[in-house]
């Protein structure tokens, strides 16, 4: 009886559509995602279980482990992260939480993936991605340790071949810490990473819960997502004196990406009490910082909590930092 009871708790969630809502399941809080350039698939980072980074295919809704994989191979590249330690050992990659993901795309279908790591220790991962291979295959080539405490929650490409990520929250901290900042209170800012100078601050990136990060073609601008004010803000880069705008955005928004038209997607949580709670979706403009909504979900026991929205064909993509399932959005429903 008791085993019956048991192999009933294991059985998955049936993955049928919620109304005009579709989904790809057997994901594991795929918390963020980015599309392969010029191709049919999509990754996605791992924020529960035994973590990874998946493969999924948009045609057939199929879904691989990408890293770590059999097809996964380890190469350092040493000169570029030169404060590397070396590639994850076994322990790490039994347990690879990921989090946030981003792409450099390459020349001659040969791309650069970058990966918020959780684990024993916390770092950015990066991979060098073989599209031309079928699936697309990952190889590891170096690494950036994180400050101690520091937090990691999402990470950009920067122009001239560095990178910066967010300081969403001090690990270790007290339960208080939480409290304020989702309170309003500014507790992180925005990191850079560069070869031979390592990690920095970037001056005037402090925030509340700083968490989803976009740069503009030039390099010129951040785009940031303030998880614990509820708010977004822009922010130049290599100016003095820096200049910085922040709007309200009335969510805890999460992740951000580009849209086809030059928007930026911003996607979070809203509410707050039981059966008030919803996943927000709005299309910020760069320029104007103007915002329009888009979606307001309720949760369900089916999906809620989203994370993080990219175009895919005639469909909004949307991940969540729970749950086994990646929501497909018709792009149709955008008001």
């Amino acid at each position: 009886m008791l085993l019956a009871l048991f192999l009933m708790l294991q059985v998955p969630a049936p993955c049928n559509p919620a109304g005009n809502v579709q989904f790809v399941c057997g994901q594991e809080a795929p918390e963020d995602l980015v599309a392969l350039p010029g191709s049919e698939w999509v990754f996605a980072s791992d924020f529960g279980g035994n973590g990874g980074i998946r493969l999924i295919n948009t045609r057939d809704l199929t879904t691989t482990m990408a890293y770590p994989a059999p097809t996964a191979k380890d190469k350092l590249d040493a000169k570029t992260y030169d404060s590397c330690p070396g590639p994850p050992d076994a322990a790490e990659k039994g347990k690879f939480r990921t989090h946030g993901l981003a792409l450099r795309a390459g020349r001659n279908s040969s791309h650069t993936l970058y990966a918020v790591h959780h684990g024993g220790r916390e770092s950015v991962e990066i991979f060098e991605v073989d599209a031309r291979s079928k699936p697309p295959a990952l190889t590891w080539i170096g690494c950036a340790v994180a400050p101690e405490l520091i937090g990691l929650n999402s990470v950009v490409p920067l122009p001239e071949g560095s990178f910066a990520a967010t300081n969403f929250l001090v690990r270790s901290g007290d339960a208080s810490s939480r409290t304020k900042m989702m309170a309003g209170e500014k507790n992180g800012e925005i990191w850079e990473w560069h070869t031979g100078k390592g990690w920095k601050i970037i001056p005037g990136s402090e925030a509340a819960g700083a968490n989803g990060l976009e740069v503009s073609k030039d390099g010129k601008w951040l785009y940031v997502a303030a998880w614990g004010s509820q708010s977004f803000f822009r922010l130049s880069r290599g100016q003095t004196p820096v200049k910085r705008e922040d709007i309200p955005l009335g969510f805890r928004v999460d992740n951000i990406r580009w849209a086809a038209d030059g928007s930026i997607l911003a996607v979070g949580q809203g509410g707050a009490a039981p059966g008030t709670q919803t996943t927000n979706i709005v299309k910020i403009n760069p320029n104007t910082l103007k915002v329009q909504e888009i979606i307001r979900q309720p949760n369900s026991d089916v999906f809620g909590a989203g994370t993080v929205a990219i175009e895919v064909g005639k469909e909004l993509w949307v991940g969540s930092f729970r749950g086994d399932r990646i929501a497909r959005f018709p792009a149709t429903q955008a008001k």
